[in-house]
């Protein structure tokens, strides 16, 4: 069974958005659930702080043993920051896909869109089906 944490959004896609300390802006990852699937993560390439990006535009890829994959943006906005440590250590998405491996920081253009993504509820929902 995945873990999906309360508090956090949710795309169809397998990412989420988990607050930041920062007003409008957010942790983006992908979802345990998304990394289950995908399986042992060697390698995550990922934009440039200051890039910007429309909502569901691939800012990056990951690659795993099984496949590689497009990350996708969840709203639109600017990367503030990005996950340096995977350079070294994709691994952390699969051991800690909610904490240390997370991807980028976004500060979305428009926080009332968050409202168009899923909650947990939902999104366990989603992966069950």
């Amino acid at each position: 069974m995945s873990e999906v944490p309360d508090g956090l959004r949710y795309t169809t896609e397998h990412e989420y958005l988990k607050e930041a300390n920062e007003p409008d802006v957010f942790f983006v990852g992908i979802t345990d659930y998304a990394q289950g699937e995908l399986g042992d993560v060697v390698y995550v390439e990922l934009p440039e702080p200051g890039d910007i990006f429309a909502e569901m535009d691939s800012f990056g890829t990951i690659e795993a043993v099984k496949a590689v994959s497009d990350l996708y943006c969840p709203l639109s906005g600017e990367i503030v920051a990005i996950n340096e440590t995977l350079d070294d250590d994709p691994g952390l998405v699969n051991s800690d896909p909610y904490g240390e491996g997370w991807m980028v920081q976004l500060r979305v253009d428009n926080p009332s869109e968050l409202e168009r993504l899923m909650d947990s509820a939902d999104y366990g929902v989603h992966i069950d089906e």
